[in-house]
């Protein structure tokens, strides 16, 4: 059922034409911004510091929330110490029925978002619970959820809002921001003067001082936690820090990751309360702060050896901001308070993990969010672990099982019935491509069309081959599944070249799949078996290099394999040794082959950056510098580093998702005007070029390595 439901809110989703609009738009816009905030600045320093300071805190998490409390109260703050929501809820009510509160004004608070704290108080009895920030206000009016961490309201359009404001102030209301602005004052300003009690979050807590920082762009939170006569500070313990000088960095990425901004509007820092003022305006110098520092999971997630990692979040959603899935169906697929990637780990520590066992599906895997995040959170391998933890759980189904368990890791079957699969696919062939496929396989060409298996495999192309005279270096080729029995022409390409650079080659025949399906589907088991079988059949061939034209296997033999079997010695050895000899083709024959004559091309090329290689590899000029010298004309498209929308079995697993992002980057291929499309990974060329076919553009696409082929001087 959950399933069902999932699926549904994606259609919803994508059908969504505002929807889609306004998180496209803010998608495209932010990496300039942020790059342009950033400049001057040294990211990978301060994302450093970071994570740093932040993993420190999540180790000493308990000694730090009593530092704290004991600074806070010696400031005149009351703190209390909130196991799970029910406590923090029940102890703000407490307050509320105290002090016979009647009206209560917010500032935007994920925290009360997590324990549904609105819904509890309005429960109990307390007439008006208020939202301030601009977008949570308008989330409120409409009973939604928020949809992004920072800026709750980013999937709606202006259109959408001034329909909202029209409805709540009675008057027909004009998309105008500034107007709508304005209404939005008018409306929250009474209530900020009526309101007994103000509730805030905080962006970081401080133990060595007490201190609540907080970051506002509007100035609702300066109102929220100085009108009001009783201040309710409401914070996870996962803001805390060690010391006052730990607040700098944070600020520094922040509001540049979160909203591209150098610097947010307001930037409050509250060490015990604050006086205030009441409506005949009388100081009151008794004003009540509570602090209550939230667990709800957190120190459970700070006890996982894995997930403890997630502590590092700073909460800006810059994954979010930058991941193309979110892109497409925004945060209220993902069904809970916290969205994203990010959100999905969230929610199964402090909500639920069944929940999230089904959102980690929503999960691409192309690794942007990694690079951007400035906590320096490995978001990809937390999803996989999650992934594997359910699957751990729940099981894989009958099919999966079958496949990664019975044909994956026997090398002879799994080959053999992909030979058969050329036989059989003949009847729906027609010029290497298949573009309709009977009964139940018919979804997998739709909007997509499939290269067929190649009649005849590389390894039955190639094998052994020794240049003139002395050998420079002697290689191991690794084709990977699409790259032996799909493409290849591919491998034939790299043959000529490495031959032409007088390299000898050889292809140990009982290599296999990689074993990314396993890892990706949660089996980690069987990943470790194929390791094992690949690291054996070239530890044979005594080899100095092993180069594969994919750099999803070449990320994998680098350094999946060391990972799987960490818990080995003897093994871990040899798969250190084997990584120590991959490298991607581009950086190989760019570093190996400056030689290399070519004849000029002179075709138009636009080049797709390979998520695994930019941004797993760091490999994105060595191509570039390649097809120059081979005379092209390099034509950069908008979105070069974009994912294609493919990962493996997520187009078949996410089809809807996958064709949404995939129509993002053909409408951008071709945009560009060129005549050719080079890029540096089979499954890329197999999502693209399929894309392409189902349109009915003709555009060619091809490997790098088939460019170069092209252009060698013989």
């Amino acid at each position: 059922m959950a399933a069902q439901n999932l699926k549904q809110n994606i259609q919803s989703a994508l059908q969504n034409d505002n929807l889609k609009g306004a998180l496209g738009r803010f998608g495209e816009a932010y990496p300039a911004s942020r790059e342009k905030a950033y400049e001057g600045k040294d990211f990978e320093v301060i994302r450093e510091q970071i994570s740093e300071i932040k993993r420190s805190a999540a180790e000493r998490m308990d000694e730090l929330a009593d530092q704290f409390a004991a600074q806070a109260e010696k400031n005149g703050a009351i703190v209390f110490r909130a196991k799970t929501a029910r406590e923090a809820k029940e102890y703000i009510g407490q307050i509320a029925k105290k002090h016979n509160v009647k009206t209560i004004i917010k500032s935007k608070s994920m925290a009360s978002e997590e324990i549904h704290l609105n819904e509890y108080l309005l429960e109990q009895g307390i007439p008006e619970v208020a939202e301030s920030d601009l977008g949570e206000w308008i989330i409120q009016l409409c009973g939604q959820r928020p949809s992004h961490m920072v800026m709750p309201a980013i999937h709606m359009t202006r259109g959408e809002v001034a329909e909202i404001f029209s409805k709540e102030v009675q008057e027909d209301l004009e998309p105008d921001i500034p107007k709508l602005v304005k209404v939005a004052r008018e409306n929250l300003r009474n209530k900020f003067l009526r309101a007994e009690m103000g509730i805030s979050g905080a962006n970081i807590a401080v133990a060595e001082t007490g201190t609540i920082v907080m970051c506002t762009n509007e100035g609702n939170g300066r109102l929220t936690t100085t009108v009001p006569p009783v201040h309710v500070v409401l914070v996870g313990l996962e803001k805390l820090v060690a010391r006052f000088q730990d607040v700098g960095p944070i600020l520094e990425a922040l509001p540049r990751s979160a909203t591209g901004q150098k610097l947010t509007s307001y930037v409050t820092m509250m060490t015990g309360p604050t006086a205030a003022i009441d409506l005949d305006g009388k100081l009151i110098e008794q004003k009540e702060m509570h602090i209550v520092l939230l667990d709800n999971g957190r120190t459970e997630m700070r006890n996982d050896p894995v997930f403890k990692q997630a502590l590092q979040c700073i909460r800006c959603a810059s994954c979010l901001n930058v991941c193309p899935v979110f892109q497409q169906v925004g945060g209220h697929v993902y069904g809970d308070v916290y969205t994203g990637g990010i959100g999905t780990i969230l929610t199964a520590f402090l909500n639920s993990f069944d929940k999230a066992g089904e959102l980690q599906n929503l999960c691409l895997r192309c690794e942007r969010c990694k690079a951007f995040c400035p906590g320096k959170i490995d978001l990809p391998s937390l999803i996989v672990e999650l992934r594997r933890r359910t699957v751990k759980k729940e099981g894989l189904p009958t099919g999966q099982k079958l496949i990664l368990e019975k044909v994956l890791t026997n090398r002879r079957l799994f080959h053999s019935l992909i030979r058969t699969a050329s036989l059989a696919q003949k009847p729906f062939v027609k010029g290497n491509m298949i573009r309709h496929l009977p009964l139940f396989f018919s979804g997998l060409t739709e909007g997509r069309s499939l290269p067929s298996v190649a009649a005849t495999p590389l390894r039955d192309k190639v094998g052994h081959s020794v240049p003139e005279g002395k050998a420079k270096a002697r290689v191991g080729f690794f084709a990977g599944c699409l790259g032996d029995f799909v493409y290849p022409e591919q491998g034939e390409a790299a043959y000529k070249i490495l031959h032409k650079m007088g390299m000898e080659i050889v292809f140990p025949a009982e290599q296999s799949c990689c074993g990314i399906p396993a890892s990706q589907m949660g089996a980690p088991e069987v990943a470790v078996i194929l390791a094992k079988q690949n690291i054996e059949a070239f530890e044979k061939e005594q080899v100095d290099y092993i180069l594969s034209l994919c750099p999803t296997c070449v990320e994998v033999l680098k350094h999946h394999y060391v990972d799987h079997l960490k818990d080995d010695p003897a093994w871990k050895e040899r798969a250190e040794k084997l990584a120590a000899k991959v490298v991607d083709f581009p950086t190989f024959v760019a570093r190996q082959g400056k030689d290399l004559q070519f004849n000029k091309l002179f075709s138009s090329v636009t080049y797709h950056d390979s998520c695994h290689m930019k941004r797993a590899l760091g490999v994105w000029q060595e191509p570039r510098e390649l097809l120059t010298k081979a005379g092209v004309k390099l034509v950069e498209m908008k979105g070069c580093d974009e994912c294609c929308g493919f990962g493996g079995s997520y187009s078949i697993k996410m089809p809807e998702i996958s064709k949404a992002i995939l129509d993002k980057k053909i409408t951008n291929t071709k945009a560009s005007g060129a005549e050719i499309l080079a890029l540096d990974c089979p499954g890329c060329k197999m999502q693209i070029s399929g894309g392409l076919d189902a349109q009915g553009d003709r555009m060619t696409v091809k490997h790098t390595a088939e460019l170069l082929a092209e252009a060698l001087k013989e």
